[in-house]
């Protein structure tokens, strides 16, 4: 089984129809769940109902949106709604029985919320702010994907988890898929973004350990660190390989599998 993680760049130019056609094959002979993200289309929405957007960044420089209350209400609105259904629509053209779902539906993502958050501010200072509507994933109830997937049903998941008080609560994406991933003891993740995978000096790493990986994480910029570290979760809680490459090109899936041009990262050598 492979979970495949659509990133939001990827889900906002035109729904590249080659995944899909990629996807139609490769579901002959395979298991795939989807996990997607669409950071941009939320940004887009928010400002356009003039709920502000801000993000920060943590001390280990990693960027992320902060969650206040109306930036939940419009993360789950656009999430679970607008990018959600366009996948699945999408999929369905190709003949593949695509249901959407969001982590909150049968308790599929359980998170606890972020009662502070330490952040890097204006001036390079650490500073503490209130934790917002962000969660951290701490439980993974699978019965509702195993269903779907018993029935020959693709789930589609949109990263909206919920809290302790049964709150909406905002979780990456990525580690989303590596949660999800791991639950499902699945034989490999796939990252789709809109780069060929970990690129240090302009130059691609095509192959990690687990190890190797954790020790670059303080080396990698904004926006592939979150990958690198979601693979890294992924691999820790047994999924058998992780693989992050450009989901733009044509079968991109079956590239990756491939090894074609990516970064793959395994938990030994």
């Amino acid at each position: 089984m492979i979970v495949v993680k659509i990133g939001g760049s990827i889900v906002s130019d035109s729904l590249h129809v080659s995944i899909f056609e990629d996807m139609a094959a490769l579901l002959r002979n395979e298991k795939i769940v989807i996990v997607h993200g669409g950071g941009k289309q939320v940004t887009s929405v928010a400002i356009k109902l003039g709920v502000k957007q801000q993000f920060i960044v943590s001390p280990g420089g990693i960027k992320s949106r902060y969650t206040d209350r109306d930036t939940v209400e419009a993360y789950t609105m656009v999430m679970s709604g607008q990018v959600n259904k366009s996948i699945v629509t999408r999929l369905l053209q190709q003949g593949i029985n695509a249901v959407g779902i969001a982590g909150v539906d049968g308790g599929l993502l359980r998170a606890e919320r972020k009662k502070k958050l330490l952040i890097i501010n204006d001036k390079g200072r650490k500073m503490s702010i209130d934790g917002g509507y962000t969660g951290k994933i701490n439980r993974v109830n699978n019965s509702l994907i195993e269903a779907l997937l018993d029935k020959d049903f693709v789930p589609v998941v949109s990263p909206i988890a919920l809290g302790e008080e049964f709150e909406y609560l905002n979780v990456d994406g990525d580690r989303a898929a590596a949660h999800i991933a791991g639950k499902m003891r699945a034989d490999k993740v796939i990252f789709l973004t809109d780069v060929a995978g970990l690129l240090i000096d302009g130059r691609l790493v095509e192959d990690l350990t687990l190890d190797e990986a954790k020790r670059m994480l303080p080396k990698i910029g904004f926006g592939m660190e979150k990958k690198i570290l979601a693979c890294t979760e992924a691999l820790e809680l047994g999924v058998g390989e992780a693989i992050v490459g450009n989901g733009s090109r044509e079968n991109p899936i079956s590239k990756l599998l491939a090894h074609d041009n990516c970064t793959v990262i395994t938990a030994h050598e």
